[in-house]
């Protein structure tokens, strides 16, 4: 029988790659969660765009690393441990919505973003 531990991980990968898919993007999880069914390390989960992703499913984790535990304004955590690069802590959906527009620059649209949240518009490029 599977671990319960097992089937939350397999849970949060289905929807990552859920997500990008119900935002055009193309995503791909790994069978049995292993990175070389999709010609990566056994550590990747699932691709979305061709970034791979390891994605982590716990019961708790330090608050301090969700933006809006800072306050409602902080859009955006970095962290970084000594003699280590620096990281960047954004929510899911913001990161897929950065690749949608990365997408669309690289096919030829121009993006219009709104200040408005998660909410963007966008125009063939002439």
């Amino acid at each position: 029988m599977t671990h319960r531990n097992k089937i939350r991980g397999n849970n949060l990968e289905r929807e990552c790659v859920n997500i990008a898919k119900e935002e055009g993007l193309s995503a791909k999880r790994a069978y049995a969660s292993n990175g070389l069914a999709l010609g990566k390390s056994e550590q990747v989960d699932c691709l979305v765009e061709g970034y791979a992703i390891q994605a982590k499913m716990k019961k708790k984790i330090a608050q301090w690393l969700y933006p809006k535990y800072h306050a409602d304004d902080v859009d955006i955590v970095v962290t970084r441990m000594d003699r280590k690069e620096a990281l960047a802590i954004i929510p899911y959906i913001e990161w897929i919505r950065l690749i949608k527009i990365e997408k669309e620059i690289k096919n030829g649209y121009e993006i219009n973003t709104r200040p408005k949240k998660y909410d963007y518009t966008i125009k063939k490029r002439v």
